[in-house]
């Protein structure tokens, strides 16, 4: 019974903060927002709600502990603007027959950048670098479900100015697996900053999702849906091209993303993703080719777990992220 109270009270958890801490768009942190998984990138980059053996998936939702099997070292890499690259690594062990925890640590590298004064002089350069260190828990409550929460140790240093920041996430999932479907929630980054870069704190980029997975019946193939920002709902708006306020449906689909799966054997996986919100952004910047697209692939080879994907992260480049597993156990 035990079990079951501390369910109900992560979901109320779940929905009431998101409810209490909606906010401006405007945060620090903002790098928590990259995949560090390929095959959630090619999911479209957001979703919560697969329940695969992925430690790369972590990151995105602290409930994957759970799926992960134990003593799984998991390394991802994904370059993201020119000059500039993410990756993260991640270790996940099993605590008994129902509990499991990982460590893991993502980092965002902007390369050598020139460091200039207020009246735009050359001082010399710099290596801007967005760090984070990060540890969870989670337990399965049944056969069904599972809770999982994450801290987060954050840190970005730009020059002579740095920032601190400490946060959690909070996850709940429902899976049936006779029907292959799945339903996740999810908060991300609740917490604060807590030494800022100058005088003035800012938010942390709070995210609360909801998405759900199902199988196509006898199709070798899974659909996911997932509705991200939904606390950041009354202060969303667009413009397009001409400078006219965009309101109604494009702000409504501009929290999905839709991803689809495909499995030609219980080895590999294949996969698609649309990400209605970054093709919105990416057409308004100028970039019309594949905006919002994503795809990717991935391998279960023994020990070895690889994924590839490929996406348009910003409209300078198209990225790819590499995952690669290694699960010292299985033989």
């Amino acid at each position: 019974m035990s079990h079951k109270r501390l369910f109900i009270l992560l979901w109320f958890m779940i929905f009431t903060f998101s409810g209490l801490l909606a906010q401006e768009s405007s945060s620090v942190f903002n790098f928590l927002s990259l995949s560090s998984s390929a095959h959630t990138t090619a999911l479209g980059g957001q979703n919560i709600s697969t329940v695969e053996d992925d430690a790369s998936m972590i990151f995105t939702n602290p409930v994957a502990l759970s799926n992960t099997s134990s003593h799984t070292l998991n390394l991802n890499y994904m370059n993201y603007m020119r000059g500039t690259h993410t990756g993260s690594a991640a270790y996940v062990q099993a605590q008994g027959t129902r509990g499991s925890w990982g460590v893991g640590t993502q980092f965002v590298s902007y390369g050598s950048v020139k460091e200039t004064n207020e009246w735009g002089e050359v001082m010399g350069t710099m290596s801007p670098l967005d760090l984070n260190i990060t540890g969870g828990y989670s337990y399965a409550l049944s056969d069904r479900w599972v809770g999982g929460v994450m801290g987060k140790f954050l840190y970005s240093k730009y020059g002579s100015f740095s920032s601190v920041g400490l946060c959690v996430d909070l996850a709940a999932n429902y899976y049936d697996e006779e029907r292959d479907f799945s339903i996740s929630a999810a908060v991300t980054n609740l917490g604060a900053q807590v030494k800022a870069f100058g005088e003035t704190h800012e938010r942390l980029p709070i995210n609360l999702k909801l998405g759900f997975s199902k199988g196509l019946g006898r199709l070798p193939a899974r659909i996911t849906v997932t509705m991200f920002d939904i606390n950041h709902w009354a202060h969303d708006y667009y413009f397009n091209s001409t400078g006219e306020e965009v309101g109604g449906f494009t702000i409504f689909m501009n929290h999905f993303a839709l991803g689809l799966d495909v499995f030609p054997t219980k080895y590999i996986w294949l996969a698609l993703g649309y990400n209605f919100r970054r093709a919105y952004e990416m057409k308004a910047g100028g970039s019309s080719h594949a905006a919002g697209l994503s795809l990717g692939a991935g391998v279960d080879i023994k020990r070895f777990k690889v994924g590839l994907a490929w996406s348009k992260q910003h409209v300078s480049t198209n990225s790819i992220c590499v995952s690669l597993s290694y699960n010292f156990n299985k033989q």
